[in-house]
């Protein structure tokens, strides 16, 4: 199959890139503009207690809604609030609510707090409408500047916080960040391959191609997430930037590196990129398959962000690779060995090379290189045991300097840490108006609760039947302790104490955290077994083998807690970090569990073919090592180091997901893929490939009982690759 669209491409490279070309313009033409949202709560269920509550708040209090933003006044010299000082609050207040700015509806001063260091005030805003929707953005923009006029050089001071003004601060520095990561990977991928293949031609090709499809990935993806209704989060640009880029880079890496072997071995160019494609074909399509389902079994996720995140990477995947088996070929076969320009280094086979010394110790000793790296990463995986989840993503995602965060910090200075986005406790009657008595008696239950700061009067629906309690909370909104409090004593307090006929539900910013996290919990008893069971499938499928998927899923299970290990080791350890994000785990998955499969695959399919010359396991081992270990080396430290970009975003939640994926793909390929597989393949035997006998496709003159001591490294430094694989 792959043998025939290698003809294919090869001879007709110019009606392939027509074809490419036509493809990329009608697909950009037709889709609709790629969206994103912040909007936590469009990612829950509605079954969940959160959103029960925030579709009774619409539905009771239509024209009402939340401060989207709080301005917050303090003095230069952090004195008490004089009668001057908040009779310029209400001054400037007025003269904000004055100048209409487009999307608020609201400003309302409030007096200051309790200790006098702080006065704040109220602005609502109209409710976003959409992911695209700028509006509430626009206005802090235009609040914040007339509010510097309005204060001027007094001895006053004054700035916004706030959920709108956190979102605008968020993507302010996401697009910093994303624009890093781009000029980083980028550059990245140029200086990396201009090292190894010392040709700017190839180091350019991935940086044309992908960049040439990138476009037709994003407008893929807005097709599939308007069809099926996707939400997806603002997240997903960096991450799908970095897969696109890392995960193609890898695929055109595979097929350039046995191209090169090819023409070593005497072939002309075109029958060496023929063969190629038909050599690394079947490998990088199962490879591509595994993270495919990978992402796709997100689809089971109840979190719609995870449920449109799958299918929008695996799209990315499935073009790169595409690509990579097609376009990549097509420019390939027109530049001949001109792609190696001005290089000569590909006409001979390197002397002496690193990988042969490796592959020539692991065929005498695989115990000793199983136990070395097995234990590498079991030592690594027991830190894992202390992962702690962290919903603190407002802090996370913007500097310490942006303007949101640093009069959050000033807000403490005067009101509990739960004022920028407190919770709303609902009760509903089911028998008729609410009485002033049940609003009194209710009220002082919340006031009660541990970790409460204090509960607002109530507001009154209508109809009298539904009540809206404010409650803020003694801690930030997304703190461990804000979410212990509103799941356990808020939720059964505010459940418990509802008078006889009515019913109570908790909503707001951190209950909807506290559904988030029971939902990923759900997530990963769900998701992780089935993408396991389905990657195991399609290794099964490739190495015609019901033993050696079993091993190779434990080393990729062994990888993900170690990577999970070093990130608590360095962050929560090391760093002081209270906690990793919430999401971590899964992004982990979606990278190291899928990805670090692709070099396994690779790995083991270059085995299985040595095997099938005739070599014994141990020999087969030493010299896939020895062939492959370069092509798994490059694709490691270029995709790890892609990954590792997103460290110079400038906030700690990407620079988390930054070093957790980096680290685990440098695991997977350093590691795994490189010693504890073949170890252990070369350990089992024969029997690895049970019941399938692909290690007997071609038997040669070498048998298992071979004496192993001697591994075959000599033979190929003298003799050539062809004279060792061909027998």
């Amino acid at each position: 199959m792959f043998a025939r669209l290698g003809r294919l491409v090869v001879h007709h490279p110019w009606k392939v890139i027509g074809l490419w070309v036509v493809a990329i313009i009608a697909v950009v033409a037709a889709a609709p503009t790629l969206t994103s949202t912040t909007d936590q709560s469009a990612f829950l269920p509605s079954h969940y207690e959160s959103i029960r509550a925030l579709n009774l708040q619409e539905k009771a209090f239509p024209q009402e809604s939340a401060a989207a933003a709080l301005v917050v006044f303090v003095r230069e010299d952090g004195a008490q609030l004089s009668e001057a000082d908040t009779a310029k609050v209400a001054a400037v207040s007025a003269a904000l609510d004055e100048a209409k700015v487009e999307g608020v509806t609201g400003i309302h001063p409030t007096p200051p707090s309790d200790n006098r260091l702080v006065q704040i005030v109220a602005v609502q805003m109209v409710k976003q409408t959409s992911a695209s929707d700028t509006t509430r953005s626009d206005a802090v923009k235009e609040l914040r500047e007339k509010l510097q006029d309005q204060v001027g050089d007094g001895d006053l001071k004054a700035g916004i916080t706030g959920q709108a003004a956190q979102t605008l601060d968020q993507t302010e520095s996401g697009e910093k960040g994303l624009a890093i990561v781009a000029i980083a990977t980028i550059l990245l991928i140029l200086v990396l391959l201009l090292v190894i293949f010392r040709s700017p031609v190839i180091a350019l090709l991935p940086i044309i191609v992908i960049g040439a499809v990138s476009s037709t990935v994003n407008s893929l993806i807005a097709v599939v997430a308007k069809a099926f209704d996707l939400e997806i989060d603002t997240s997903v640009n960096s991450i799908l930037l970095v897969v696109l880029f890392g995960v193609g880079t890898d695929y055109i890496l595979f097929l350039m590196f046995r191209y090169r072997e090819l023409l070593r071995a005497g072939e002309d160019p075109k029958s060496a990129m023929i063969g190629a494609v038909a050599k690394v074909g079947e490998a990088i399509t199962s490879a591509a398959a595994a993270v495919i389902i990978a992402f796709m079994a997100l689809v089971l996720s109840s979190l719609g962000m995870f449920r449109a995140l799958g299918p929008a990477l695996a799209i990315a995947v499935a073009v790169a690779l595409i690509a990579g088996l097609t376009l990549v070929p097509a420019i390939v076969s027109l530049l001949g060995t001109k792609v190696f320009w001005p290089s000569k280094a590909w006409r001979a086979e390197p002397k002496g090379a690193r990988f042969a010394a490796v592959g020539a110790a692991m065929g005498r000793r695989p115990a000793a290189f199983a136990a070395i790296s097995g234990g590498l990463l079991v030592v690594l995986g027991i830190f894992a045991l202390g992962f702690n989840p962290t919903f603190d993503l407002t802090s996370g995602s913007t500097s310490d300097a942006s303007e949101s965060v640093v009069y959050n910090r000033e807000l403490l200075k005067g009101l509990p840490a739960g004022a920028t986005q407190p919770s709303d406790v609902l009760l509903q009657s089911e028998n008729g108006a609410l009485t002033a008595d049940q609003l009194a008696t209710y009220r002082a239950a919340l006031g009660q609760v541990d970790g409460v700061g204090q509960v607002g009067q109530p507001q009154l629906s209508t109809d009298g039947t539904i009540a809206n309690f404010q409650v803020t909370l003694s801690d930030a909104p997304e703190s461990d302790a804000a979410l212990d409090t509103v799941a356990g004593p808020l939720r059964d307090v505010a459940h418990a104490s509802a008078p006889q006929g009515t019913t109570a539900v908790v909503g707001g910013i951190t209950s909807i955290f506290v559904d988030f996290k029971d939902a990923m919990n759900r997530d990963y008893s769900i998701v992780f077994p089935v993408a396991a069971v389905l990657i195991m499938i399609v290794l099964g499928l490739l190495l015609r083998s019901l033993v050696a998927p079993w091993y190779l899923m434990v080393s990729v299970f062994l990888g993900f807690a170690a990577t999970l290990g070093a990130t608590v080791l360095v962050f929560q350890h090391i760093q002081g970090d209270s906690g990793l994000i919430f999401t971590l785990p899964l992004i982990m998955y979606l990278f190291v569990v899928a990805l670090g499969t692709d070099y396994n695959i690779l790995m083991v399919a270059r085995l299985r073919e040595e095997a099938r010359e005739g070599n014994s396991p141990r020999d087969s081992a030493a010299l896939a090592v020895r062939h492959t270990g370069p092509t798994v080396a490059a694709a490691g430290v270029i995709l790890a180091g892609t990954f590792a970009s997103m460290m110079l975003a400038g906030n700690s939640t990407l620079a988390q997901m930054g070093f957790a994926i980096s680290v685990g793909i440098a695991i997977a390929a350093f590691v795994m893929a490189m010693f504890f597989t073949p170890a252990i393949t070369a350990l089992i035997g024969a029997r690895a490939w049970w019941p399938g006998h692909g290690d007997r496709t071609n038997p040669g003159p070498r048998a298992e009982s071979a004496d192993v001591g001697t591994p075959p490294v000599a033979t190929v430094d003298q003799a050539g690759d062809t004279a060792v694989r061909r027998g």
